[in-house]
């Protein structure tokens, strides 16, 4: 056995193994996040990638034709192509591009993946790539060609990381190398030919696209899971509040003498709205707009009945059939309510309207309020009902985002937009 035999042999193997463990470890795993879905599929069918050249490594030292020369390498070209398919894919799904340019993108990689496989079996019968003489692989003078579909991709996904805003500069560095290193590796290949020095180099690139996106991005989710949950409970503190609590059973206590049907519809809506936020502590998953709708109906009825007609609100619901984190939009209506509309003698309307399109739902928070110079305004204060763990939760959740827009003596405007 030659030396280069020995060698690749050894780089399949070693590869073969590191990958089992990380398969393995990615299984095992409670909860998986979508692109861990991918990089499980990337790392399988490269363990497959890399078991196919070991036993053609091995078998190649006892038998060799023309045709079997042939056979393998159309194969080899097609599962270096389908790797970078795959990766394509799990790059896909680890950044959460724009639904726009993930469209076309993945059209691109689609079309581009059949193209060169197309041609991969046009070479069969025209050596446009390379061709076999006495069991030995001659490459073709336009074999570079063959090799388009992965510089295309490695470019694309090169640069899709490196200007992606939300990636941080560890996650860049991981799948720039993992770009680089295997581009690198083909120009050394030509030197020292016969050696499966690429190989070598995507284990050494999965290795540090591993340990730089994969597990360094559980720590971080697992930090922002306890944060989260920090938020959560300072939420629902603020929610729960002596001042709403007493103020709410005494406008039942006075109404349960003058009307007690009305007191009892009121001292049902208390229950529900308290039973509500206490479920919430422990509530880790998004829940359906609708519950999250009829809290906030809960809530805008105990309101009522303590300022009467000072208190109006028009729902314009175009659309619930989304999911949202609890909690999340009823307190930015309470806040409405209570730093808005009510600081007015007259009251005023409060508008909660929900619409979608293409990409997105929206839920919009409307209040013709004393509204506020959105510039001087500090968001963490008690006042605004910790609208700043809301938008952390918001965020962190699910990945929605919260916009504010005031006037001083006309009202708020608070969209909150949810990728679809």
């Amino acid at each position: 056995m030659s030396n280069n035999s020995v060698f690749n042999a050894a780089v399949c193997i070693m590869g073969i193994l590191i990958l089992t463990i990380h398969v393995i470890n990615l299984l095992v795993k409670k909860e998986k996040r979508k692109d861990e879905y991918s990089l499980i599929n990337f790392f399988l069918f490269t363990i497959f990638h890399f078991a196919t050249y070991l036993t053609f490594t091995i078998v190649k030292l006892y038998y060799t034709s023309n045709a079997y020369i042939i056979a393998f390498y159309t194969i080899f070209y097609i599962m270096n192509n389908m790797e970078l398919f795959l990766l394509f894919r799990y790059m896909q799904h680890y950044v959460e591009l724009e639904p726009k340019l993930n469209k076309i993108l993945t059209i691109v990689n689609i079309c581009l993946f059949g193209i060169f496989v197309i041609l991969d079996f046009v070479n069969i019968g025209t050596g446009i790539f390379f061709t076999a003489n006495n069991g030995e692989y001659l490459r073709s003078s336009t074999m570079i060609i063959s090799q388009g579909y992965q510089f295309i991709m490695f470019t694309v996904v090169f640069f899709v990381t490196i200007l992606n805003k939300k990636l941080k500069i560890y996650e860049k560095i991981a799948f720039a190398v993992y770009c680089l290193l295997p581009v690198i590796a083909i120009v050394l290949q030509n030197i020292f030919k016969g050696y499966a020095i690429a190989y070598l180099s995507i284990i050494i690139a999965i290795e540090v696209l591993f340990l730089f996106s994969n597990v360094q991005r559980n720590m971080e989710l697992s930090k922002q899971k306890q944060q989260n949950a920090e938020a959560q409970i300072k939420l629902m503190l603020s929610q729960i509040q002596p001042h709403f609590i007493y103020n709410s059973l005494s406008s039942i206590s006075t109404l349960i003498t003058i009307d007690p049907d009305k007191a009892q519809n009121a001292l049902d809506d208390f229950t529900e709205y308290l039973r509500h936020n206490l479920s919430s502590l422990t509530e880790t998953r998004m829940i359906p707009f609708s519950d999250e709708l009829r809290h906030i109906r809960t809530y805008i009825h105990l309101e009522k009945v303590r300022f009467g007609k000072r208190v109006n609100v028009i729902y314009d619901i175009q659309v619930k059939d989304f999911e949202v984190p609890p909690l999340s939009i009823q307190p930015i209506v309470e806040n409405a309510v209570k730093h808005g509309i009510l600081k007015k003698i007259e009251g005023g309307t409060l508008t909660i309207k929900t619409y979608e399109d293409e990409n997105s739902y929206y839920v919009e928070i409307i209040d013709d309020g004393i509204g506020f110079n959105i510039e001087n305004i500090n968001f963490s204060e008690n006042k605004h009902i910790g609208l700043k763990n809301i938008q952390y939760r918001l965020t962190h959740m699910c990945g929605a985002e919260l916009k504010v827009n005031s006037e001083e003596g006309k009202g708020t405007d608070i969209t909150v937009r949810f990728n679809k």
